[in-house]
């Protein structure tokens, strides 16, 4: 274990006092919100990043330890166990290198080789590679035994060449050189199978494509392997540019193994052993092996950038505590209409149909005009699906005929609103609405709050993924389980009106528990502090230690709200004590806190890390780390693809951010993508240090492609559509030009007139 924790504190630049006692602390059950925030001391101010890369190392460490015993236990008892052999297992750092090392004791079905040795042809094979002057045929008459299945010289040295190809195959430094190898200097080449064009039309970039295969990116290599999977795309791995000639790893292979044609008679026979062992046993095997730890890198690369964006889209800002109306756009089946309160109570639902066929709109609008009124309305929500830019001009129209109202109109994501509808959770929490207008309730709460909403939806459904379907699904669910934790633990909940969902992913809470907690609320009235969090049955001092800083109460002690944990409560009232104050005039007072001296209060296991965190909270008790709410503007009379034009400048907001580029929302209900190189006029390396999920941004349309609904941006406001289409060209002279759409003329709806101010007002009256 020693060992284990040398390596990870290696890695991360930490000592290995530090790294012990995190190690420690997750195994006892701690978690890494818990121990980020309030272990500083033990950790050296470990942050949840660090934490989270130590915790995945300690799995696959262990994992390798685990292994690494079972491989030297199996090897021991076959009596094969030497020193070095030994030291190499021991010094395995990889568990890619520790199968190589095992492979020629690995337990296997009888191969040709096996079978030619238990034949006694080795001494054969073993007598021609250790001296090639030997004529290959005469020494093979000697071997022939038709019982054994060896009845000429041809199958005799054909038996020793699958002796000595297995040999060679299993040679496990030779195996690190040749992966090696390949992964510096072959190329990754791709083809589209006959047959497949029109099917696989999505996948037309790598119908004859080639690139370097270390310098392949994450998402291209896990577009070729849904290629590959879908039977689309043939792949292989290439070096070189005649491959008629010999292939260099067959040179590598006989200089390990010490094979040189010297025109001696077995010469040419070892030669084609040689190329039998690349062509025939490893050159596919390790091409797999190749692609495997791709897709596992192209893996970790999407999980990440999935992580990212869902990171960044849970922490949005928050439109706050207002009655909002809810809008789940739709055509014939209408729009799904509810409005919620401050808190996210429903209070009415109904359904309006003012878009074809019914085209109610001015009904629709006198509807939603009374509800507003007799709800007092401050935000209207409208999902960012079908018909939802009809719908948003429906709710600018009402928010135009109720200026005093002074309501306003956002377009959010509805991604994942359906899967919600339709879930356990949702059924639980509206069993007597349909699932449409369950949609609806989501997406008026998804503004008030984007976190509070989103935990009661499976992560992976909320569609700012990279490949997700194409990822180990258990990482996936691992590494978004633990975004979602961060983020819930980095603003706090309200143990008060928290639902069940949102407080599962409290540091320490199980879903049991927070059930519990709701049951304890609903039968009990609200927790008057976070001591009686501990009424609630199965909720023990453990678990209380993990969740309490994080679970607010607004109460009598304004602690209670604040990311003070109840264990340092002393250490305020020391502070405030020393100073001659209480602890109420303390809180909030920034001129006094930012005198004090961190190092002046530390005292037993209080340390001065903690000291600094408890004076920066008091000064801003309970404050919400997410961003200003802002709301983007979607271009009027741009609502299809078709609308578009190139050199439109257009707000949009970021949808989804990639290792390619980001996505964009400009209201055509089809995202635009901008390219890395068009982020910035400086060099990007990576596109989130540019835009995050949710941002409001302007961009420039380069270039619309009505058919594949491919829509090309830059937020290089002074870039020319022109210039783009000029380097398209160049780059694809020899391609037959692709005629361009022409953009159709979109179709207003009827001018509403004063029918419909009357309408809204007897609505009013009524």
């Amino acid at each position: 274990m020693q060992k284990i924790i040398q390596q990870i504190a290696l890695e991360l630049g930490v000592t290995t006092q530090n790294t012990n006692a995190a190690v420690q602390m997750l195994d006892e059950g701690a978690t890494v919100p818990f121990i980020s925030r309030y272990r500083k001391e033990m950790t050296g101010a470990m942050d949840d990043g660090q934490l989270r890369t130590l915790q995945e190392r300690l799995l696959y460490l262990r994992e390798l330890e685990d292994r690494r015993e079972a491989v030297l236990a199996s090897i021991d008892e076959q009596g094969k166990l030497t020193a070095d052999l030994k030291k190499s297992v021991l010094d395995a750092a990889t568990k890619t290198a520790l199968e190589d090392l095992y492979l020629p004791y690995k337990p296997k079905r009888r191969t040709k080789g096996q079978i030619a040795i238990e034949a006694g042809l080795e001494p054969l094979a073993d007598s021609l590679f250790d001296d090639p002057r030997q004529k290959p045929e005469d020494v093979a008459k000697q071997y022939i035994d038709k019982d054994k299945g060896f009845g000429d010289e041809k199958a005799v040295l054909d038996g020793a060449k699958y002796i000595l190809m297995e040999r060679f195959a299993e040679d496990a430094e030779l195996l690190g050189s040749l992966r090696e190898y390949l992964v510096e200097n072959s190329r990754l080449t791709t083809v589209v199978v006959d047959g497949k064009q029109q099917e696989g039309e999505k996948f037309q970039d790598y119908f004859e494509y080639s690139e370097s295969f270390a310098d392949i990116p994450s998402h291209r290599a896990l577009a070729i392997l849904r290629g590959r999977k879908e039977g689309i795309l043939r792949s292989s791995l290439l070096v070189g540019d005649d491959e008629s000639a010999q292939h260099p790893c067959e040179g590598m292979i006989a200089s390990k193994q010490g094979i040189e044609n010297q025109g001696r008679p077995a010469d040419a026979w070892l030669q084609s052993v040689v190329q039998w062992t690349w062509r025939i046993k490893l050159s596919l095997q390790i091409e797999t092996d190749l692609m495997m730890q791709v897709r596992q890198a192209a893996e970790e690369d999407a999980i990440t950038v999935f992580a990212n964006n869902l990171k960044d889209l849970l922490l949005a800002a928050p439109a706050g505590s207002h009655t909002t109306m809810g809008l789940d756009p739709g055509y014939r089946s209408g729009v799904k209409v509810a409005v919620v309160d401050a808190t996210g109570k429903v209070l009415y639902h109904t359904a309006i149909y003012p878009h074809a066929p019914q085209k109610k709109w001015n009904d629709a609008l006198a509807t939603l005009g009374a509800l507003c009124k007799k709800h007092k309305v401050a935000l209207i929500s409208i999902g960012n699906g079908t018909a939802s830019r009809e719908t948003d001009k429906l709710a600018g129209e009402l928010v135009k005929l109720m200026p005093d109202a002074r309501m306003t109109k956002i377009v959010v994501s509805e991604a994942g609103a359906s899967v919600y509808s339709a879930s356990e959770l949702g059924a639980k929490e509206f069993p007597d609405l349909d699932v449409t207008i369950r949609g609806a309730i989501s997406i008026a709460r998804r503004l008030q709050d984007p976190l509070a909403e989103l935990v009661k939806i499976e992560p992976k459904a909320i569609g700012v993924g990279q490949y997700q379907h194409d990822v180990n699904q258990t990482k996936l669910a691992r590494g978004l389980d633990n975004v979602v934790e961060d983020c819930v633990n980095a603003v706090g909940v309200d143990v008060n009106t928290a639902s069940a969902a949102l407080l599962s992913y409290v540091s320490g809470l199980s879903p049991a528990l927070a059930a519990n907690i709701v049951a304890h609320r609903e039968s009990h009235g609200a927790f008057a502090d976070r001591r009686t969090l501990l009424d609630v049955p199965r909720l023990g001092a453990k678990v209380f230690e993990q969740a309490a800083g994080f679970l607010k109460v607004r109460g009598e002690n304004p602690l209670d709200a604040s990311a003070v944990h109840p264990e340092s409560y002393e250490v305020v009232e020391a502070i405030a004590k020393s100073n001659q104050r209480d602890v109420k005039s303390v809180i909030g007072d920034g001129a006094f806190l930012r005198q004090l001296q961190a190092k002046d209060y530390v005292s037993g296991d209080v340390g001065e890390l903690t000291i600094k965190d408890i004076i920066a909270e008091l000064e801003k008790p309970g404050r919400d780390p997410r961003p200003e709410f802002k709301t983007a503007a979607f271009k009027e009379g741009v609502e299809k693809v078709s609308d578009l034009k190139e050199d439109m400048i257009l707000e949009g907001v970021v949808t989804n951010v990639t290792n390619f580029g980001a996505f964009v929302d400009i209201g055509v209900h089809q995202d635009g993508l901008v390219h890395i190189s068009a982020l910035a006029n400086t060099y990007v390396k990576d596109p989130r240090t540019v835009v995050k999920a949710g941002d409001v941004v302007k961009v420039k349309v380069m270039e619309v492609d009505v058919q594949r609904k491919r829509i090309a941006l830059s937020m290089r406001l002074d870039d020319d559509s022109r210039d783009v289409a000029a380097d398209k060209n160049t780059a694809a002279s020899k391609k037959p030009a692709t005629k361009k759409a022409r953009p159709q003329r979109r179709q207003e709806p009827a001018a509403a007139g004063g029918a419909m101010a009357d309408a809204l007002a007897a609505a009013f009256k009524k």
